[in-house]
């Protein structure tokens, strides 16, 4: 009876009205194709008695291939006990060795509300089969939270709390404390609690962390495992993670004491850049390389029940702190290996811009990018996406195309020899074709988008008079000041190369040649960009002192011959 009830949820599932036709595998789509209730035009039938995904056959098929696979994977002596209750009611009388919990993912599925749309059907089919499953489905709907007992599902979802954002959120970190504390009692003294966590959200790691350090456990390991399918619907079309972090904890001794940041800071630098080594070379990138050296931070941190900070009496280390240096380390080691191809160069100085351009040319070349890694890069920069796209036009949005031109500029581009950059700003209107020497773009470039994809925008896109100058309080990103070079040097004028270079001091900026070389690197070979900054590099290096310092060595000279 139970087996047939999950094929009538599996029917269900597949026939509801907000079932769609997948066009290139010629079937049904199920409902939850992603963690979301959909809203479609049309929706797919299927005949249940026939042959085809979503009947009734298929359903009979699915449902025994899991049932066999379970049945496999049980042996003799480990047989399973499934109890339905609230996870901080667990007590210490029965002690384990192990606890594995794959937690709720902060904000980003809806769980109880998802359980629901299978939960109705179940109930009514299962009636009556025994009285354990009566009482597991004694209410009409999923468990939801409890504002009386404090108690219920786990996620943040404001909703729940008449849209107050900070008791929905705490809420979550107190509800996941509590579920560690009673981990806790149900291990003995030299058990491990592992943790399965993939997210992107910074908010959502720094309450997961804080919930299991206040519970009293130390992180002693973590180990980025590619627990994703590829080829599921989020990872198609979201920013969805490849690799779940998983986090070995023990119990911290009751004797451990209070540390101080810049002990722990510089004990996390060191696991950290041990570890991102060994990750680099596994081929962990983007999002998920970030979030895998959160578990080598947390080693030095999450000794300590609490990190005093040594230049500010009272003050404390809090864990949001610690992650936001955490990414940043990250950041700078990934950037130091693409400044250095795939050495140990240390970055120091390099502008959040930068930084930023530099992690998504790498991570993603000019192709489109999913905007929740993009998020996830600009955080790690101290930037968000919208300073990236609106003030300095790095990123430009794209996904669903627009039939109006794009604004990324004011102004015509111009080829070889026809004037300086400020001539041809003047303002006009703007067309994707108006450039006469592009590079070769993907097609649509030049079409703002509404879609949940990014990409760089391309530097002869990037013309507006502000570009490489200082304004705002704000120094010019070099990323800034190398474009402006180019389209200075593509326009002929070597002059006003000459001076640009000169009252920048770029000539004797160490990391402005790092980035030169580096975006020669990642340039397509043949490509526009690749010949202009292969010909800057050269004219740097045929004269690699400034006119200034040029005229001084002159005079130097001359008051030594007198």
């Amino acid at each position: 009876m139970a087996f047939l009830s999950m094929m009538l949820d599996r029917l269900a599932n597949q026939n509801s009205n907000v079932s769609r036709w997948n066009q290139g595998g010629e079937k049904v789509e199920g409902t939850f194709a992603r963690f979301a209730l959909p809203i479609l035009w049309d929706l797919a039938e299927v005949n249940l008695l026939g042959n085809a995904t979503g009947g009734f056959l298929s359903a009979f098929d699915w449902v025994s291939l899991v049932i066999e696979h379970l049945m496999n994977a049980r042996t003799a002596d480990s047989a399973a006990a499934v109890m339905s209750r609230s996870a901080t009611s667990a007590s210490a009388e029965q002690l384990h060795h192990l606890v594995l919990t794959d937690p709720p993912y902060y904000d980003a599925i809806p769980y109880s509300d998802l359980m629901d749309f299978f939960y109705v059907w179940l109930r009514r089919t299962l009636y009556g089969l025994s009285r354990e499953i009566d009482h597991a489905f004694r209410e009409p709907l999923g468990p939801k939270w409890n504002s009386e007992k404090q108690d219920g599902e786990l996620i943040d979802d404001s909703s729940r709390f008449g849209g107050d954002k900070a008791a929905s959120k705490k809420a979550y970190e107190d509800g996941m404390f509590r579920a560690f504390q009673a981990c806790d009692r149900a291990l003995f003294p030299d058990g491990r609690m592992v943790v399965v966590f993939a997210n992107k959200s910074p908010n959502a790691w720094e309450t997961l962390v804080s919930a299991i350090i206040r519970a009293g456990f130390v992180v002693d390991a973590s180990w980025p495992i590619q627990t994703e399918m590829g080829t599921r619907n989020r990872a198609l079309s979201s920013a969805a993670l490849a690799s779940s972090v998983w986090l070995v904890c023990r119990k911290r001794p009751e004797a451990a004491r209070p540390g101080w940041d810049n002990r722990v800071l510089d004990e996390m630098r060191e696991n950290i850049h041990t570890r991102l080594r060994e990750y680099w070379d596994a081929g962990i990138r983007g999002p998920d390389f970030v979030w895998a050296a959160t578990g080598p931070a947390l080693e030095a941190y999450s000794k300590h029940p609490v990190v005093k900070k040594a230049n500010e009496p009272g003050a404390v280390m809090e864990v949001s702190e610690l992650l936001r240096a955490v990414r940043r380390i990250v950041v700078d080691f990934v950037v130091g290996r693409v400044l250095s191809h795939n050495g140990e160069a240390a970055v120091s100085g390099l502008d959040d811009v930068t930084t930023y351009y530099l992690l998504h040319r790498h991570d993603f070349g000019m192709d489109d990018a999913p905007i929740g890694a993009c998020i996830l890069y600009a955080v790690s920069c101290g930037l968000s996406d919208h300073d990236l796209a609106d003030r300095y036009e790095i990123l430009q949005r794209t996904g669903a195309r627009s039939s109006e031109p794009l604004p990324i500029g004011r102004g015509r581009s111009e080829g070889p020899g026809e004037g300086p950059l400020e001539e041809f700003e003047e303002e006009s209107d703007y067309e994707a074709g108006d450039d006469p020497h592009p590079d070769p773009l993907p097609e649509g470039d030049g079409e703002e988008g509404s879609g949940s994809k990014v990409r760089l925008r391309p530097w002869n896109r990037r013309i507006r008079k502000s570009m490489g100058y200082d304004g705002d309080g704000r120094t010019a990103p070099l990323i800034d000041q190398v474009h402006r070079l180019m389209h200075l040097w593509r326009a002929g004028d070597v002059v006003r190369v000459d001076e640009y270079l000169d009252a920048r001091g770029l000539r004797r900026n160490a990391l402005f040649h790092q980035l030169l070389q580096a975006l020669i690197e990642l340039a397509s070979a043949g490509s526009e960009e690749r010949s202009l900054l292969e010909s800057i590099s050269n004219h740097i290096s045929a004269r690699p002192v400034s006119a200034a310092d040029r005229q001084s060595e002159l005079f130097r000279r001359q008051n030594s011959a007198k």
